[in-house]
């Protein structure tokens, strides 16, 4: 096997158009984990069983189905009832919605984490709850779930792959068109293969450092 630096100088273009694509979910479908993990972390905690057992049921649902059979049913079965979205922000929604049920466990065990006393202390000084919440659980819990939410942020890094199913052309889906189209595999997917780890490796730093920041 020869290695072909003409077809990696020829797929270098599609390559960046990719790897924007790929930052563009990894970063929109992180934020919305994070913060539809917290919502249903609240409302899970709410008293009204009204409340508590329909969010149960979604998330159990939406945790325990592939994620490839999400993305297909929201780009595909959606639009028939009248619902339709471009694919990238379906793709966002997809990993986002999906891994905001496992992040909503990690904020859950953070929560719990805080001692006790920080509770009682909020009640002894007449804080009001949503005050209570903002200013002395949450700030705690979330210094505990960094490294948690971090490990998440790589998975769905490694997910986003996923997302050519359903014609996004990240980096996966721009090798195997231009794959597909010179009849050069190996340039491409080896291009791919060491971006994910060089973009894995520098996430883990990144996370790392705003741990280490957060612990002081």
């Amino acid at each position: 096997m020869k290695w072909d630096w003409s077809a990696v100088s020829g797929f270098m273009p599609r390559f960046w158009d990719g790897l924007e694509i790929t930052l563009q979910a990894l970063a929109l479908g992180s934020l919305l984990s994070f913060a539809l993990g917290l919502v249903w972390t609240l409302l899970m905690r709410t008293p009204s069983r009204f409340v508590r057992w329909p969010v149960g049921v979604v998330t159990e649902f939406v945790r325990n189905t592939p994620l490839l059979v999400q993305l297909f049913f929201l780009f595909y079965v959606l639009p028939e009832w009248g619902l339709t979205f471009s694919a990238m922000a379906t793709g966002v929604f997809a990993i986002g919605l999906h891994y905001s049920t496992y992040t909503m466990q990690v904020y859950r065990a953070g929560i719990e984490a805080v001692p006790v006393g920080q509770w009682e202390a909020a009640t002894a000084l007449n804080l009001p709850l949503r005050r209570t919440w903002t200013t002395v659980i949450l700030p705690q819990a979330i210094r505990r779930v960094v490294p948690a939410l971090g490990n998440y942020v790589i998975s769905m890094l490694k997910d986003t792959p996923m997302l050519m199913v359903i014609t996004v052309l990240e980096m996966l889906g721009q090798a195997r068109l231009y794959s597909q189209q010179h009849f050069q595999f190996t340039e491409p997917l080896t291009v791919i293969g060491v971006a994910f780890i060089v973009i894995s490796y520098l996430s883990s730093l990144l996370l790392r450092a705003l741990e280490r920041r957060l612990v002081r």
